[in-house]
């Protein structure tokens, strides 16, 4: 199924993504972001802060913004 993944982490990026049926939001996180801790980002499905294990749907627009940009005071 397709999901819109937007990655707000660097200088972003927004696309179209597969990912199997049933896959939940913590497995897309750790697939696309390899070297960052859940707790440091604000993880959002269709712009509303969700649990880890809710499961993607057709459609849905997953986002993943870290809390603190690298280099920030």
């Amino acid at each position: 199924m397709k999901v819109l993944f937007i990655n707000n982490d660097g200088g972003g990026f927004a696309d179209h993504i597969d990912v199997a049926a049933g896959t939940a939001v913590q497995q897309l996180f750790q697939q696309k972001v390899t070297a960052g801790k859940p707790d440091q980002y604000l993880i959002r499905v269709n712009r509303q802060p969700v649990a880890s294990e809710q499961p993607l749907q057709e459609g849905d627009r997953v986002s993943f913004t870290p809390v603190k940009i690298e280099g920030a005071s």
